[in-house]
């Protein structure tokens, strides 16, 4: 029966409507971290690991944007906040670029871009359902 089966990927199976920029930024930030602990560092098999880790945690930044921006923003958010698709395109972006170095300031960069896609995320009412870690 499932023999010729497709596997398909999917942010959720269900739907399940759960989506917060939260993701990113804990992603974002260990890449800042592994960029900042790669300079710290003289032991070359440490910071092999470091670049392999950030590399990893970057991909899965981009990730969790494509997600929101696929997924959890519509057409009414787009219209309201006009500068969104730009802003998530230089987010990804930035997300490449930090995955490509080792430079600190990279991945802070990414983390402030994150938090700007978070400010726009909490201001819809949508997010009032969806996001699991408002802002204090």
């Amino acid at each position: 029966m499932f023999r010729n089966a497709t596997v398909v990927y999917a942010h959720c199976d269900l739907f399940c409507g759960v989506y917060d920029p939260a993701q990113a930024k804990i992603e974002a930030m260990s890449v800042l971290k592994a960029a900042e602990k790669y300079h710290d560092s003289d032991d070359e098999v440490f910071r092999a690991r470091a670049i392999s880790i950030k590399e990893e945690r970057a991909e899965l930044v981009k990730h969790h944007l494509m997600v929101l921006w696929a997924d959890f923003f519509d057409e009414s958010h787009r219209t309201q906040f006009s500068d969104l698709d730009d802003l998530f395109w230089r987010a990804i972006h930035q997300a490449g670029a930090a995955k490509k170095s080792v430079d600190p300031a990279d991945g802070e960069k990414l983390v402030a871009l994150i938090d700007e896609i978070a400010d726009i995320f909490w201001q819809t009412e949508k997010a009032k359902t969806s996001g699991v870690y408002p802002p204090g």
